[in-house]
């Protein structure tokens, strides 16, 4: 879309979310759900396919436009853009990437439109940081496949009405090799989702485990090449990364306007707390900060976009932002003083919600060897 195009969304995705998910945020957070009403009004949008193609119903934005609509979508809570992040983002992508034309003509339209929650089905109890080493099964068997195996942590999985799963294919090789990808509608018989995760925070985005028992899928539920499923895993995830760099700075964002806020009205000795210089020196770290992140995350966009650089610099940007949000949410708490601590403050709650950023789509630690690794390859040092 031109510039002009791409504004009137910007803009309207601000308004939906400052004027109408913003006064909910309390809400949802106990009531752990997202209103009908707000999904109605996301997919009325088109956020359920803004970065699908526009050939298939999307809007077909690029990284440099995903990340400017991600800092507004980070402005609220993370369980808003989580309802629709997976249709986005690694469910939606690896259709739209390696599907085949048919799986593009008949899932990518219902999921742009909202119709259809997909699911990314690849961590697993003891295949997380490294999904290579991922043991659910993908077994031929005439013209199905039989899958069995459990995944852990399925954003979107009780709500799914399909799962892209990620199952080992060739039991002869090993790490990322052998591994492949399937489409399963979440009604195929043998498919069961477990009860919702309890977690920490971002209540609102349901998380369960999901276990397949048997479960037989067509021929074509195959997505691309047959043993190619981890290298599919990877691309996406790496788009992913710097999706989430830019909902940090979202994030930060609000609660550095939060923050600036009440230091300027908070009464302490007769005078806002913003007058104690210790207060100022807080506002600044986190101003910088962010300042740094949102430079960081709209360059690294660029790079994406013109092929330069699709993994380190998105890496990069996760490593950073991920942590810096983590900072700027504990200095709101720290800036609110005792009223951070309370369950009703704004920050407090994206003090909790925070933590998870720094843990998925790739730890901070893992972030820190993809980065260090290629870097030290690019140097001539052999793998292994």
């Amino acid at each position: 879309m031109d510039a002009e195009d791409f504004l009137q969304v910007k803009d309207a995705v601000r308004q939906l979310v400052r004027e109408v998910v913003l006064p909910r945020e309390e809400e949802i957070d106990h009531t752990d759900r997202i209103p009908d009403e707000l999904r109605a009004a996301a997919a009325d949008m088109g956020l359920f396919g803004y970065a699908l193609p526009e050939e298939h119903g999307g809007l077909g934005v690029t990284m440099s436009e995903d990340v400017q609509l991600a800092f507004e979508f980070g402005y609220t809570t993370p369980a808003f853009r989580s309802l629709f992040g997976t249709n986005n983002g690694i469910a939606g992508q690896v259709i739209a990437k390696f599907g085949s034309e048919e799986q593009k003509k008949t899932y990518l339209p219902r999921l742009a439109a909202g119709e259809l929650i997909g699911s990314f089905a690849l961590t697993e109890a003891e295949a997380g940081s490294d999904p290579a080493g991922l043991r659910t099964t993908g077994r031929r068997d005439g013209d199905e496949w039989a899958i069995n195996g459990g995944k852990r942590y399925i954003t979107n999985a009780p709500i799914a009405d399909l799962f892209v799963v990620f199952a080992r294919t060739d039991p002869a090789e090993r790490g990322g090799r052998g591994i492949s990808s399937f489409i399963v509608d979440a009604r195929t018989p043998g498919v069961t989702v477990g009860p919702k995760d309890k977690k920490m925070g971002q209540s609102g985005a349901w998380t369960a485990e999901v276990f397949f028992d048997d479960v037989r899928v067509a021929a074509d539920a195959l997505i691309g090449e047959e043993g190619r499923g981890y290298a599919k895993a990877l691309t996406v995830l790496s788009r992913g990364r710097l999706h989430i760099a830019a909902l940090c700075v979202g994030m930060a964002q609000r609660v550095l306007d939060e923050s600036v806020a009440y230091a300027a009205t908070a009464q302490q000795g007769g005078a806002p707390i913003g007058r104690f210089q210790l207060v100022q020196a807080m506002l600044a770290e986190s101003h910088a900060e962010l300042l740094a992140a949102r430079s960081m995350v709209v360059d690294v966009a660029a790079r994406y976009d013109s092929g330069e650089d699709t993994s380190v610099g998105p890496s990069s940007a996760k490593l950073f932002c991920s942590e810096m949000v983590a900072r700027a949410t504990d200095r709101a708490v720290q800036v609110h003083g005792g009223l951070g601590y309370l369950r009703t403050t704004p920050v407090e709650r994206f003090y909790r919600d925070a933590r998870l950023y720094r843990l998925y789509e790739g730890t901070s630690e893992v972030q820190k060897v993809i980065i260090g690794g290629a870097l030290l390859r690019a140097a001539g040092m052999p793998r292994g």
